[in-house]
Order: structure tokens, then sequence, then C-alpha cells
């Protein structure tokens, strides 16, 4: 779902307080390519709020439409009931990709190679049902591109029990490590393993429920 940036927007997001690491400050960035590349690959976040003074922190699907993410839910779930005020709901949503296991001759430098995006912002439930069929096709897309055009439509029932919520990427930034195994020195001659284990997800084929339908187009595609 990426877009070009207009010529009033900027290739950078701002930077904060809250989007500006203290460790491994060199790690991070405010460039939208590479935040929305980070999005793009991935359907899978953790939306953290706060309900009743403690931290809930919960997986859900997502989808990104140019600067702004939809993330699903439920009507009946907290975090959706608190994005339906007025004021909306403070949250932070997080998206990680593993890359690869780094393994050291020290236990303390073991590390991972990753590739990550949080965005901080107030939330908002998206009622417009012109907007909702775009949120809800966007997120079905995210996990299987083309699906959405592909299968029945939800209808006033299933509606009015999924609830999808907003969230402008105003205040994000993504961070990344991408470095070797990176033994100290003084460990070089010890006689351990050292090295990268990379990782990568992996989808089987197809299975269908109903092997008279022949396997659409966009799941010979598949994976993404």
């Amino acid at each position: 779902m990426s877009t070009t940036p207009t010529n009033t927007e900027s290739t950078d997001y701002a930077r904060t307080p809250r989007t500006t690491p203290t460790r491994y400050k060199d790690r991070a960035t405010w460039e939208r390519e590479a935040i929305h590349a980070i999005l793009d690959e991935a359907y899978l976040c953790h939306l953290g709020f706060v309900v009743d003074g403690a931290p809930v922190v919960l997986p859900t699907v997502f989808a990104r439409v140019g600067s702004r993410l939809y993330v699903h839910g439920s009507t009946g779930s907290r975090p959706l009931r608190g994005a339906a005020d007025e004021q909306g709901l403070q949250v932070c949503v997080t998206v990680t990709h593993v890359d690869a296991l780094v393994l050291t001759k020290s236990a303390f430098n073991h590390s991972v190679n990753f590739r990550s995006v949080v965005a901080h912002g107030t939330a908002y439930q998206v009622t417009d049902p012109e907007e909702l069929d775009v949120a809800l096709a966007a997120l079905v897309d995210q996990v299987v591109p083309g699906r959405s055009g592909e299968i029945r439509p939800a209808n006033p029932k299933e509606l009015a029990a999924t609830a999808v919520i907003r969230l402008e990427l105003d205040e994000v930034s993504a961070k990344t490590r991408s470095d070797d195994a990176g033994d100290d020195p003084a460990d070089a001659d010890l006689p351990y393993w050292s090295g990268l284990v990379p990782v990568s997800t992996a989808y089987g084929a197809p299975e269908p429920h109903d092997p008279t339908i022949p396997l659409p187009a966009h799941m010979r595609r598949y994976p993404r």
C-alpha cells in the first residue's frame, strides 16, 4: 500500500523525544521510505495501551495506507472501546522482523539482526463507511495481496462485530541491526563457534478446503 510523498510532504518523519533512541542512535531512521518498507512486509503488530493504570499489549493484524495505520479489532475489545471516545486512545504500535540470530563467543555479545518500527499517537475508531471499506480491504490484502477482490465482503452483522482503529504515522521511527557477529578482540582465540543463523518465514503450499474450486491467481503468487 505504498505511496510517494507529495511536494509538501517531507521524506522524513519528524524526530521527537519518544522516537529518538537513547542507545545505538546510529541504528535509527526516520525516513518514510524505510519505515514504510518495514511495515509493508509485515501484517502482525503489537498494540500497546493503558487500561485502568495498567499496561496492556495485544497482538493483532494491521495495514498501512499512505501515512496511516489501520489496526483490526472487535467492537467488544477494550482498546476499540477507548478509541471510540472523542479524545481517542493513546497507543504504541510496534512491528518487528527478525532476520538473523547473532551468536558470538561470549554470552554478553549475543544479539539479533532485526528491523523494527515503533509508532506513538492517538488512535480513533473508524466510523465512516467508505473509510471502513478501504481499511478492511487493506487489512485483508496486507496478509494476502489481492485477496479482498476475491471474497465476499462483510455483511451488516459482521460489520457490527468488527472494529478498526486508525493511527496517523506522525510520531514514528525505525531501528535496524544488520551486523556480523562481533567478537571482542580478547575472545578471538577462544575455541567457540560464532556467526549468524539466518531467520526467515516459510509458507507452505495452499491447501484447498473445496478442491473443486481452482486456485486463484493471487494465491498462485503467494507467498507474499
